[in-house]
Parts: C-alpha cells; sequence; structure tokens
C-alpha cells in the first residue's frame, strides 16, 4: 500500500515593502528614515541601473514571476513565508530605528496572488511603524485569508500556532518566534496583556524544551510541527553552536517536524537531524536589494524555494527539493545552470559538516541527501 505523503513550501524573507511597494498598483506614501536614503524610490532606480527598467503599477503576481508556475507543479499543502515588512499606513515609525518597512494595505493581493497560507511575522520589521502598525498588518493579514503566527495582541495569541488543514486528516501547525540576535527591539517583546512579537529570552535548552513540550500538547497524530525563527546575522555563513543546539532541543522533544531559520539574506548550511530538516538560513525570496552592492560573494540576488515532503502518518523525512530562482528587475525567475552549480557547490560545502550534500536534478532543481 502506498503511503501519502504532505509536501510543503517554505522560504526565507519575503519584503515586499519599500522598493518593492513602489512598483505595486497602490504605492505607500514613498519618504522614509534611512540614514542616506530617503525616498523608497532610490531602491527601485537603484536595481534599474543594475538590470534595466521595471514597470509600475504592476500585476501582483510579477514579483513571482515563474516562482508560481513551480510552486504550483509541486502542489504543496501549505505555503509558509516569513513576511518581512508591516502592511500598514500608520504613519508612526519606530523611532530611531534607521530601516521602517511598510507595504500598503491594498497591495495585499501581492501575498494572495502566491497562495501563501502562512505569513510568519515574529521578525525584526514588522513593527516598523508601531504597534498601530502591527495591528493593521495583522488585521489585514487574516481579512485576507492568510494565517499568521510570531505576533499577536497578547503573548498568547503571538505564542499560538497558525494551523492549516491537510486533505489527510491531519494539520500543519506553524510556530513562529523570534531572538534578539536578529535585531528585533527587546521593547518589541508581546507581554500578558501587550501586542508584540513572540519574542524568545535566549536560545537554550530550556527555552527550547519548553517550546517542544508546549508544542507536544497541542499537536495530534498526523500534524506536522513547523517551528520557524528568526535569528542571527544578515551575512556570513557561520552557524552559531546555540542555534544548532536549540535546533536539536526542539527535535529532541520529539514534537518538531522541521526547524526553519531566517533572517541571513544568503542560503546556509541546511541538516537532517534524527530525521528532521533543519534549514538554519533560508536566504531572502523576495526583497528590494537588486541594485545594493557590498556583498556579491555571497550571492543573494538566488532565491531558495524549499520543499520537504513527508511521511503523513509517521512524520518522516522523504525528500528535500530545493527550486533555485534569481530576483531580476523585482522578479524572480529560474536561475541559471551556472548559479545552480554555484550553489550545489556552496551549500555542499557548507552542509558537510552535518552529514548533508546537494545534488543536481531535472530541471534544475537541487536535492539535499544525509
Amino acid at each position: 500500500m502506498a503511503r501519502t505523503v504532505v509536501r510543503l513550501f517554505l522560504a526565507g524573507d519575503v519584503m515586499t515593502g519599500r522598493g518593492i511597494d513602489q512598483i505595486l498598483p497602490t504605492p505607500s506614501e514613498a519618504g522614509i528614515f534611512e540614514s542616506y536614503v530617503h525616498d523608497a524610490r532610490a531602491y527601485v532606480r537603484l536595481a534599474e541601473q543594475r538590470n534595466g527598467p521595471i514597470p509600475r503599477h504592476v500585476a501582483f503576481d510579477y514579483v513571482w514571476g515563474t516562482a508560481l508556475g513551480a510552486v504550483a507543479r509541486l502542489a504543496p499543502a501549505a505555503r509558509i513565508v516569513n513576511l518581512e515588512t508591516s502592511v500598514t499606513v500608520a504613519e508612526d515609525a519606530w523611532p530611531a530605528k534607521g530601516i521602517n518597512y511598510r507595504m500598503h494595505p491594498k497591495n495585499i493581493g501581492v501575498l494572495t496572488a502566491a497562495g501563501i497560507d502562512v505569513c510568519v511575522v515574529a521578525n525584526n520589521h514588522v513593527i516598523d511603524w508601531g504597534f498601530a502598525g502591527l495591528d493593521e498588518t495583522l488585521a489585514t493579514l487574516r481579512a485576507a485569508g492568510i494565517r499568521t503566527a510570531g505576533a499577536g495582541a497578547n503573548a498568547d495569541e503571538a505564542a499560538a500556532p497558525a494551523i492549516v488543514g491537510l486533505e489527510e486528516g491531519g494539520h500543519v501547525l506553524v510556530y513562529g518566534c523570534g531572538s534578539q540576535t536578529s535585531g528585533i527591539p527587546a521593547a518589541w517583546a508581546a507581554g500578558s496583556r501587550a501586542p508584540g512579537v513572540n519574542l524568545v529570552d535566549d536560545l537554550s535548552l530550556a527555552t527550547a524544551r519548553a517550546i517542544g513540550t508546549r508544542i507536544a500538547r497541542q499537536k495530534a497524530a498526523g500534524d506536522l510541527a513547523v517551528v520557524s525563527v528568526h535569528w542571527g546575522s544578515n551575512w556570513g555563513y557561520s552557524i552559531p553552536s546555540e542555534q544548532r543546539a536549540f535546533a536539536h532541543a526542539l527535535v529532541d522533544s520529539g514534537a518538531v517536524d522541521i526547524v526553519q531559520g531566517h533572517s541571513s539574506h544568503h542560503a546556509k548550511g541546511i541538516e537532517v537531524y534524527r530525521g528532521k530538516p533543519m534549514i538554519y538560513g533560508c536566504g531572502d525570496f523576495v526583497n528590494d536589494y537588486e541594485g545594493i552592492s557590498g556583498y556579491e560573494e555571497y550571492r543573494g540576488d538566488l532565491s531558495l524555494a524549499y520543499f520537504p515532503m513527508f511521511d503523513a502518518e509517521t512524520g518522516e523525512l522523504i525528500e528535500l527539493r530545493i527550486v533555485p530562482m534569481q530576483m531580476k528587475r523585482f522578479s524572480l525567475h529560474g536561475a541559471s545552470p551556472a548559479d545552480v552549480e554555484w550553489l550545489k557547490a556552496r551549500l555542499t560545502r557548507e552542509g558537510e559538516r552535518f552529514g548533508t550534500k546537494i545534488e543536481a536534478g531535472a530541471g534544475n532543481e537541487l536535492y539535499v541527501r544525509w
């Protein structure tokens, strides 16, 4: 008898604010508060200088490009991303933060066009425009039918999972949390009666075990549990020992099936521990950094779509497929064969310490072997 499988689509940071927002049908006010750039449209012009003209007032599916076809072909049961922006018209920018991302609520169609099921929002940009901005962000997402994880009106709501039902009868439970190591201000932590993000106090074993215990109480037979965590710096391949120990402890709890890490602007090494995938840094998926120079060695222009496939009954990882894309003119397209080969070599190098390597498949796809 053939076993029933569940495939997920996971991506790292989806930043549809600032420059991306400016090419969508209803741009926000363009003023921003960065040291060198005071108009969000500057990021559009920088990208155009790099790769050519970018249309304005684009259709909502424009930024996803050919990624939409790739995702549809693999038919994941749930589509999960880290939404790295607020969705608000609030004008109360968080003081002295430096970078304040936002997308106009009328542009929410850019997320529904991709069929996103869950936006994780425990990150260092969701409250860029204050707690009123957070409230509008959550309300806008939920009104569009998109589930949220990692922030809420209080600590209980911020820690609660986003739940996606499966045809097989179980559920995908997505828990979002964030670490101050990614730049989340301590003042953003949700309290018993205060809104905010699900900010973990530390990445200790005790914290991981507490999360695992809570998930075990909520998880039922046939469920898959994803812990999506925003942690660490933007650049560099190093994976701190505390991150790895934290991820291991989550799996050791017996309740967690995949750890989805994000914050790094590029993909990092992947581990499979006790049959459970640990993507320490998914890398950015959508952003407006196309015209920014300085970190070309990391190839932040390459975006990776991750497709883990599990046995629906046992939660066993069967396959971990990666579809490489490239962001150009603010739209995703399939990566070139040369870029796919570069990713294969780089991720194999970074996975060697974990006992994983990357192999090429048909159609420029990559597979994680463990």
